[in-house]
């Protein structure tokens, strides 16, 4: 199991009263919390799946690891994001949720590993990451409804505006 300096990299944790394997199930379900535009297979390992929101953010990532009721790990092969200089700042990173039972419940910690805060997208990025986690997977797994990115057209989740704001920033910056 990898160890994860949780300095280095951004982790969130909650805890719900659901059994580590409802947790797990809601993990897998992409379309549930996180886009429902993810096209490919998001509940077998070695799976590929593709990630996109608009022209804001697209990536490619590969299932590296699914323990039921435990874990499950991504690697991002590639990555594109509007907003910033540095298109290599995901490529390579891994995504990993780490399930425990804790207290007749399960705990959930999410780790980007990789996504450091030296990083152009670390402010826009850790706060969608909050949205996506800390409330639509959260939701997900509590009540069976997420609040993910919908399809092509649909209203923009609250948690999409920071990178909204940063596109705007970087094509019109500040007069000095």
């Amino acid at each position: 199991m990898m160890q994860v300096d949780e300095q280095q990299h951004f982790t969130t944790t909650f805890k719900v009263d659901k059994s580590p394997q409802e947790a797990f199930e809601a993990v897998t379900n992409v379309r549930g919390w996180w886009s429902e535009d993810v096209k490919g297979v998001t509940d077998q390992a070695g799976a590929v799946f593709y990630h996109h929101y608009e022209d804001v953010h697209r990536c490619t990532i590969q299932i590296t690891e699914l323990l039921p009721g435990r874990r499950v790990a991504w690697r991002v092969l590639d990555n594109h994001f509007n907003f910033i200089g540095d298109q290599s700042e995901w490529k390579g990173t891994d995504i990993v949720f780490e399930i425990t039972d804790r207290d007749g419940g399960a705990e959930i910690r999410f780790t980007h590993v990789g996504l450091v805060p030296q990083y152009e997208c670390y402010d826009v990025c850790t706060n969608a990451w909050s949205g996506y986690i800390d409330g639509s997977l959260r939701n997900l797994i509590t009540t069976g409804r997420g609040q993910p990115n919908p399809k092509e057209g649909g209203d923009i989740p609250a948690h999409q505006q920071s990178a909204s704001a940063a596109r705007v920033a970087r094509v019109e910056p500040a007069d000095a």
